[in-house]
Parts: structure tokens; sequence; C-alpha cells
């Protein structure tokens, strides 16, 4: 029996040095992680299915006994080995197939039986179970359920069977239980009818019928939310207590500077910038979400705050994730900020990792002794050694690039300066109110006119040349296009157009002649810079790029996205390369070459080629990937998310606010000895949070 839950997971019964590497990768490295460590998913065993009564689409459990047992190369995918096993019972015979996994072949030998469970298809008229997982009956073990139960299934660590797992998690669970701690105050559970902590992970890992695991489902589910509520509410109250700077807003200034600009704002950009400037007005440090879809007019806003901070004699600090992002930032400000008497005179710095140490030296030395008005850059600007005279506003562009304490390391750099952070993956608005809790949230809804319209387009891999005419019609009107591809160079192991080899072939085969440009992340920033700025000029037809097109590139001239492989993205990535077209006059198009393999990637590439509004693809992207790969978990705390999902479970997460407020009025210190293991529970899983909790 482990002494305490943070006993290291090596000294478990079964485990061992060899098999706690493997645990460690999979992110378990304690008791208390393995118990954590939830299934994704259940095989209801309790009823048994003959082979004659499978019919093709359902899932189900058959017990069969081996026949045969064949290896050999895949007519279906070149390059693959098949494992092939025919089995029956007495009703009847089926086929199971396994990809790339010869070493199962020593464990399916004739004459042995096998419990299978997954999917029924039919192929070449015969039934198959195509990867299903599998159990081999000859083993039993009391102490699991066998065959008739209800079993777990988790994403496995390396060389793992399911039968370990389940086991090493049997005997934790036995002797862990009496080791834990409730974390949920009693009168919170109560209220929602919740199970305690112990029943739940018994009944998450080993529910003996479907109602006992939704049970367990809901309260850890909720013990989640609550957890996630408590740091964001805190963060909040945190904030308040604070003295931040009370900007001077000189609304005539601000209208002759806006009267200047070569556009009109929008209706929702004036909105927006009326939030923030009544924000930095007050004495409480402004923390503001930005949210706008992709060439919605976020920048300008954010510069038009720089310039309130600027008016009162304060720096700005303009976070963004890219060299090539820092530097089209730069060009443009300095474009704004001309010598033209009708514009403001701002002192703009750049501040990236490819400046020269002399460059470098001088741009820190100018922001410490405040000469430079609004500096922008990348990373480089969270460095230890970067200095200011007096920050005041602070700008995170992109903000799902960054992690929580990146974000952190830069606000210290003031005395609580205000805070936008800005961000082009859009979220349901009740949603964000939840999550980003702590945030006042703002919404550009509103696109700027004069943008052409931008339709999408799908084609299998075979079709590809249809879209090479397509571009190259383009391209002879004037036009410029972007290829993006997913992988810089080719991998053996990957079936993936990559950048270096399209470039050549493109330019020597169906675009030979035309100007073409390659750019990718392993690209020296110099010949980056220098490529995307010959591109820019118009002095490039194509680009042919990886991912780092992904945010912030605006050329308006370019009017074709083609995106090979594009089931290698998700739909937040899709939206974001999208959206380097239409940024001019001219109508565009972005086309999506793929052949997804699965449901999933069909459905994402289906949902970009209906929804334009990033608001719906936002929806549409949690509906199929899930939250915690939606917002980055490293970004938000949805690590601890692993059961809980926002947006199916609106209602539990609601009511776990609704606690958490009742309980922060009651104890907003957590101070009541009721709470201690609350707020234990909180000091383990959100450190940076510790300092929210001090009185005063």
């Amino acid at each position: 029996m482990p002494e305490s839950l943070s006993a290291p997971i090596q000294y478990t019964k079964g485990i061992g040095p060899k098999r706690a590497r493997a645990f460690e990768e999979a992110g378990i490295k304690s008791v208390e992680d393995a118990l954590y460590f939830f299934p994704r998913r259940y095989q209801d065993r309790r009823v048994l299915t003959r082979v004659a009564g499978v019919a093709p689409g359902e899932t189900v459990s058959v017990a069969v006994t081996i026949q045969a047992c064949q290896a050999r190369e895949s007519f279906r995918r070149r390059g693959f080995r098949l494992l092939e096993v025919r089995a029956s019972d007495e009703t009847g015979s089926l086929t199971a197939v396994w990809f790339n996994q010869p070493y199962l072949r020593s464990y399916f030998k004739t004459g042995r039986r096998l419990l299978l469970f997954g999917k029924a298809e039919l192929y070449k008229d015969r039934l198959q179970l195509t990867a299903p997982d599998f159990e081999i009956l000859e083993e039993e073990d009391g102490a699991l359920p066998g065959p008739g139960g209800i079993l777990p299934v988790y994403a496995l660590p390396r060389g793992l069977s399911q039968r370990l797992m389940r086991r090493v998690m049997e005997r934790l669970l036995n002797a862990s239980l009496p080791l834990l701690k409730e974390t949920l105050p009693y009168d919170v559970r109560r209220r929602r009818a919740l199970l305690n902590i112990a029943q739940s992970l018994r009944f998450i890992h080993f529910p003996e019928t479907p109602d006992q695991q939704r049970q367990a489902y809901v309260r850890l589910a909720f013990e989640e939310f609550f957890l996630f509520q408590l740091p964001v509410l805190l963060r909040r109250h945190s904030r308040r207590r604070r003295r931040g700077i009370a900007f001077r807003i000189d609304t005539g200034a601000l209208a002759g500077v806006q009267a200047a600009l070569p556009f009109t704002l929008t209706g929702a950009q004036r909105r927006v910038f009326a939030e923030i400037t009544r924000d930095m007005a007050a004495r409480e440090p402004m923390q503001r979400l930005l949210q706008g879809d992709v060439g919605s007019g976020k920048t300008i806003v954010a510069t038009l705050a720089a310039l309130v901070a600027a008016a009162n004699g304060c720096q700005t600090a303009f976070l963004v994730p890219t060299e090539i992002l820092a530097q089209q930032h730069f060009e443009l400000l300095k474009t704004f900020f001309s010598t033209d008497s009708h514009r403001p005179r701002v002192r703009l710095g750049l501040l990236t990792s490819s400046l020269t140490p002399k460059e470098k030296k001088k741009a820190l030395g100018e922001v410490r002794r405040g000469r430079v008005d609004i500096v922008i850059g990348t990373h480089a600007l969270i460095q230890q050694k970067v200095a200011f005279h007096k920050l005041g506003l602070v700008v995170i562009d992109e903000q799902h690039k960054f992690g929580v304490a990146q974000r952190g390391l830069l606000r210290q750099k003031g005395i609580d300066p205000d805070v936008i952070i800005m961000t082009a993956t859009p979220i349901p608005r009740t949603l964000s109110l939840t999550l980003y809790g702590d945030l006042d949230v703002s919404v550009i809804d509103e696109m700027p006119p004069g943008r052409g319209a931008v339709t999408t387009h799908l084609f299998s891999s075979q079709a590809r040349r249809g879209v090479y005419d397509r571009v190259r019609t383009q391209v002879a009107a004037g036009r410029q296009a972007y290829f993006v591809y997913p992988v810089i160079e080719e991998n053996p192991r990957l079936e993936l157009q990559s950048a270096k080899r399209m470039f050549r072939e493109l330019g020597q085969g169906p675009f030979k002649g035309l100007r073409l440009g390659l750019v990718h992340g392993r690209l020296a920033k110099d010949a980056q810079q220098d490529v995307m700025r010959r591109f820019h000029k118009g002095q490039i037809d194509i680009l042919v790029a990886t991912t780092v097109l992904e945010v912030g590139i605006d050329v308006p001239n370019a009017t074709a996205m083609v995106v090979d492989n594009a089931d290698r993205f998700g739909l937040s990535q899709l939206h974001q390369m999208r959206g380097r077209v239409g940024r001019g006059p001219h109508g565009s198009c972005c086309y999506l070459i793929a052949d997804p393999a699965t449901d999933e990637g069909r459905r994402r590439l289906q949902a970009m080629a209906a929804y334009p509004d990033g608001f719906r693809i936002a929806e549409e992207d949690l509906k199929i990937r899930g939250p915690g790969e939606f917002f980055g978990e490293r970004q938000h705390g949805l690590t601890e998310l692993r059961l809980a999902d926002p947006l199916k479970q609106m209602h539990l997460l609601k009511a776990a606010r609704e606690d958490a407020v009742r309980l922060l009025r009651d104890d907003p210190f957590l101070e009541s000895r009721i709470h201690q293991e609350l707020k234990a529970a909180l000091y383990r899983r959100f450190p940076e949070f510790e300092k929210f909790l001090e009185v005063g």
C-alpha cells in the first residue's frame, strides 16, 4: 500500500523502473496521476454477440477461436504491413486485421480463444473487424471484470496492454482510496447531489452499471469546473484590489487621429475602442480580451489604445508570436506614424532575437530610457534584461501562442499596466465569459468594407492539376498565390507533401516561368524577411510555405491560398491561413487539397467549405476536437479539464461557477478550516494563483 498519493508510480506492484518510464511519458508519475488517468471509453461486454448475429456498422463484442494468422503487404496502403486473423465461433467466421503491428503475431496462435471488441464492416464480402481491441481468454483474472462486464479502455502508455493497465488500476484503487481526501465542500456535494471522491474514482474506472459511470463522470467533471473557476474568480478579485494607471482620455485629439486615418473605422471598432478607453480611464488595471475574426481590424484598435498611453507619457509593449509578424507590424505602424503633420508622432522600437548584439543593445537602451513609445517584439520582449521606463499598456497578439506565465512576465515589467489580449480564434461569447471570467471581453463582429469575398473549395489529391490551372489563371491576371504544406522536408514515415520538394516541382512543372519563393521556420530570419518583402512588393508570384503564414501576413494582391494535405491541420489553423487572402478588393479562393482518412478530418474540411465566419468555425472546432485541444491546454489550465467539456456541459459549468462565487463570497481567502483541503488542491494544481489567496 502506498504511503501517500504522491508516491512514485514505479513502486506500484507490477510496474518497476522500465514500465515506470512508459507511464511517465504518458504523464503518470505518481499514484495520484494514475487515479486521475481516466478511461477514454468503455467496452460494454455484458452482451456477447454471436458471429452470425454481427451486422456491418455495429460495434460488437465477440468471443472467437483463432483458425489462422498471416502477415502480408496491405493492398490498400503501400508500405503498410497487415496482420490478418481468421477466427470463428460455432455460428460463423470473421476476419480481424491490424496494420503495422507485427509483434501481435506472437499472441495470435491457432486454437487460442480471443475476445474481440470493435466495429464490424464488410470487406470483399467478408465480415471484418479493423484494429479491434482484444483479450486473450486463456488467461483469467478474477480481480477484474471478465466477459460480460463493463471494461475501461485507456489511451495506453507505450508498450502496455489494456489488460495490464486494468490490473494496475485495480490494485491502485484498492490500495489508495483510503488515502483520498475530499476536496469539494460537503454543502456543495449535498446541493448538487454528487458522489464522494472515493466512489467517483472507483466508478469512473470500473463501473458496474452505466448509471454508476454517469454519476462518477458528473461528479468529477463538476470538480474540474469548480477548481478551474476558483482561480479565475480569485484572479479577478485580486485585480480589483490593485491600483493601476488612470489614463486621461483626450477625446478631441483621438477624434483628430481617427479622422486622419486613410480609412473609416467600422461601427464595431468604434464600439470596442470606447470600451477600451473606458477601462483605461479607470484606476483598476484593464484586463480585456479582444476577439475578432481574421482581418477585422483588431490591430488598429490596439494601436489607438497605444496612442492613449503615449499621450499620457507611458510606453506600450506589443507582443507577437513571430518575427515576420513583428516586422510587418513595425512597418505598418511606421507608415501610420509618419512625419505627416496630420498624423501623430510616436517613437517606435523593434525587439526580436535576430537583431545583432549592437542593435539589441541600442534598442534595450532606448526602451529603458523612455525614448520609445511603442516597442514591438517577439519572446525577446519578456527576457529578464528588458526594462521599461514606464510601461503602461501591454498588447498581446495571437494570445493562444503564449502561455499564462509568459504573459505574466511581460505584465510584471510595469506597475499593473493595462492589458489587451487579442485573438483571431473566437469562441462563443457565453463560453468566453465563463472560461475567461477574469477578463472583460470585447468582440469586433464586423468586417471592414471593400474586402473581396473568399470562397473555399475542396479537392482530392488526384484533382490537384485542376487547382494548379485555377491558380495560374489568377496569376496571369496579375494576382499572387500561397501554397502551404504541413512539413518542410519529406519524411519516409509520413505520406505528406513537403514544402521544399513541392517548391522544386511546382517551379519546374506547372508554374515554370513564374517567380516562386520559399519560406519556412528553419530559414534564417533575415532570409524569411527578404522573401516576404519581395512577395509583398509583387516580385514573387507564388509563395511556397509552411505554417509560418498562419498569422499576420497582409498582402492585398494575394487572392489564392492552396493548402495541401489540408486534413493535417486543425480548423483554427485552416481559418487563419484562409485569412491571408481576401485582404484586398479582389475576389479570392481557398483551395483545400486532401484525402481525409477519418470522419473527423472530413468534418473539419466540410466545415471550412461551409462557413466563412470565424465564430461558426470556432463552434464547429469545439464540437469536433473538444475544449482541451481547441483552447490549447497549456494556455488556460485546461489540462485539468480531463473529463469536463465546456461546450456540452455548459449547465454544469455554470453551476460550478455559481458555487465558486458563493464560496468566495463567504470565505474570500479560503481561510476557513473546512476549506483547507480545497486550498491545498488549488496550490497543487495552480501554483501561480497562490498569491491571489493572500489576504489584503
